[in-house]
């Protein structure tokens, strides 16, 4: 193991070499000009939009930009893509970047059965997007649950996945995650209690957008290093939610968890060691999930290395775009 630390205005990082060695998820589970952004490029490409059919129904795709084709896997898992651009769409200077919304999330829901909704759907999906694509061995990038999906993807099929990039992950182990829960029931007592009471309400239970907008304004305030980008990204989400999405979002997620966290035993990390995939992982120093989540990931994953940014919560891509693009750049350079 190795560190080095690089200073910059939005950065120090630490990089960790594993060889030797949520959420946007959790949430449901649990009842500008002048800021660091202005460092990233502005993307100029015109976003592409297209639906690809999958198990009788239909995913929304977008895709934008040109060179390396990136597929990127947000995060809820009851989310869409929509709260990762344009933020992210910086890359596309660069990179050929495709957003799905994952089946029953966001442009994806229409005539979809929540109890269709399996982990393993979401991974056969992913395949389906890889086919439409047409693309051979491709790079993934996950953020939060994302992550998580892009782990259980590159299990099933190592030989298409080419290199991983794993941005603020959520745990890969029923153990990170018992760990995630512990740590903020000891850390923000009074919070927790706020956001019971919430979802005891009528309003939440119904899907009100109001109600659920006001659960994810608890939830999210510690994950960010920086109050202007929190206020931002929350009113990004709040326009994506809808009573009838919510509600079926929210159907989603718990057969999700059923299929991962909620199971005994659930480990990726002692399988992800079988995997010669260059992997970055992103984490950021002012995280709302324990460091040791990222850690354990990078220990397990023998061609990782794990980045901490400065100054950034669990949305890096928003805080410091700069640094992230650095590191997205130098991970493709091979260094």
């Amino acid at each position: 193991m190795r560190s080095r630390y690089l200073t910059g205005s939005c950065s120090v990082h630490r990089a960790m070499n594993a060889s030797p060695v949520f959420a946007l998820a959790f949430a449901s589970a649990w009842f500008s000009p002048g800021s660091a952004g202005a460092q990233a490029k502005k993307p100029s490409a015109t976003p592409r939009e297209s639906r690809i059919s999958v198990g009788g129904t239909e995913l929304y795709s977008r895709e934008i930009g040109q060179g390396t084709a990136i597929i990127v896997l947000h995060g809820g898992p009851d989310f869409d893509h929509s709260y990762l651009v344009p933020d992210l769409d910086h890359l596309a200077d660069s990179f050929r970047l495709i957003y799905y919304d994952q089946r029953g999330r966001g442009r994806s829901a229409e005539g979809v059965n929540p109890e269709d909704v399996t982990l393993a759907s979401d991974i056969a999906d992913i395949e389906k997007v890889r086919e439409h694509f047409k693309l051979g061995s491709v790079v993934l990038l996950g953020h939060s649950w994302g992550t998580v999906l892009a782990l259980e993807y590159a299990l099933r099929y190592p030989e298409r996945v080419s290199r991983l990039i794993l941005m603020n992950p959520a745990p890969a182990s029923v153990d990170d995650y018992k760990e995630l829960r512990k740590e903020w029931l000891e850390t923000r007592p009074e919070d927790t209690e706020r956001r019971k009471a919430i979802a005891s309400s009528a309003a939440y239970k119904e899907g009100d957008p109001e109600a659920v907008t006001a659960y994810y304004r608890i939830h999210f305030k510690p994950a960010f290093a920086r109050p202007e980008e929190y206020e931002r990204f929350m009113a990004r989400l709040s326009a994506s939610f809808s009573k009838e999405g919510v509600l079926k979002a929210r159907a989603v997620e718990a057969r999700l968890m059923n299929d991962s966290w909620a199971l005994p035993g659930y480990d990726l990390l002692p399988k992800l060691k079988s995997l010669k995939i260059p992997t970055l992982v992103i984490y950021g120093d002012h995280e709302f999930i324990p460091a040791g989540t990222a850690e354990h990931i990078a220990e397990a994953l023998p061609h990782a290395r794990l980045v901490t940014l400065k100054d950034c919560g669990h949305f890096t891509y928003m805080e410091c775009p700069g640094a992230l693009r650095e590191q997205i750049d130098a991970f493709f350079r091979g260094k």
